[in-house]
């Protein structure tokens, strides 16, 4: 897929990856970026990445990655105002984490985690960032069928490209039983995407970062990072947002690389 000169989605945008990803993409040569945030500073980064890029036609959005309507809106808008969304990262995700189960000392009572929490993080990291790919693939599917083309052939020019964020967590990590299902989740999704999105011309792939240096990772605490995290990580060190964009960016531009990339700086956590 070449970057240069397509038009593409960000979602959580206005912090870690999903800024990282937004830059990199600016500094590749897109030529515009719906960049799509729940919080007010995505106004910030898309201002930012414009006195750099001043090239790059930007579009900052503020709202509910999980609202389908808001989703069909800013694809809308894009459409018109960039045009053809051809490039979708979905980066918008939270985390609740704690103990699946937990006992009260005081009444020796069982505790278990909040389905509450459990349906919120799968909304927003499993289920919103498939129908952001969706509605991409969508576009593109609608696109190829008033051109009057079927089946994409190789001969033709790859006609988009969908990074899901996945995470090393995905392989189970105590206190996460929600975001490691999610993580997980999307790579089943994604092997069953990218079988459907190449008849139209679409490849999808899903990349699982290591601990990474964004708000999410360091709202952890400084403790907790220094005891739990950098001893079993080889790089010693936590991930840069900008080495994890770099790898999405090589997932897309490079049509070899299917599947999930892990870019996880050799963390082996111990049992």
């Amino acid at each position: 897929m070449k970057i240069q000169g397509s038009c593409g989605v960000v979602t959580g945008a206005a912090s870690g990856i999903g800024e990282a990803v937004s830059m990199a993409l600016a500094g590749r040569g897109v030529k515009g970026l719906a960049l799509v945030d729940r919080s007010d500073r995505v106004g910030e980064v898309a201002e930012s990445i414009r006195k750099q890029y001043p090239n790059t036609q930007l579009i900052p959005f503020n709202g509910d990655v999980c609202d389908a309507g808001f989703r069909q809106e800013v694809f809308d808008v894009a459409a018109k105002q960039i045009g053809q969304v051809r490039l979708c990262v979905p980066a918008a995700g939270v985390t609740r984490d704690r103990l699946a189960v937990k006992i009260n000392k005081e009444t020796g009572k069982g505790n278990i985690y909040p389905v509450e929490d459990f349906r919120l993080v799968t909304e927003v990291n499993l289920i919103a960032p498939i129908y952001w790919a969706l509605e991409m693939i969508k576009g593109i599917a609608e696109s190829r069928f008033s051109r009057g083309l079927k089946r994409w052939d190789p001969a033709e020019e790859p006609e988009g490209a969908s990074i899901f964020i996945g995470s090393v967590s995905s392989q189970g990590n105590r206190g996460q039983i929600s975001y490691a299902a999610t993580k997980s989740g999307l790579a089943g999704a994604d092997a069953t995407l990218a079988k459907e999105a190449m008849f139209y011309g679409v490849s999808c792939g899903v990349i699982h970062p290591g601990f990474t240096d964004t708000p999410m990772v360091r709202a952890m605490g400084e403790k907790y990072i220094t005891e739990h995290i950098l001893p079993a990580t080889q790089l010693g060190r936590l991930i840069k947002p900008e080495e994890i964009a770099d790898a999405i960016c090589f997932m897309m531009s490079n049509a070899a690389v299917t599947g999930e990339l892990w870019a996880d700086a050799g963390w082996h956590p111990a049992a």
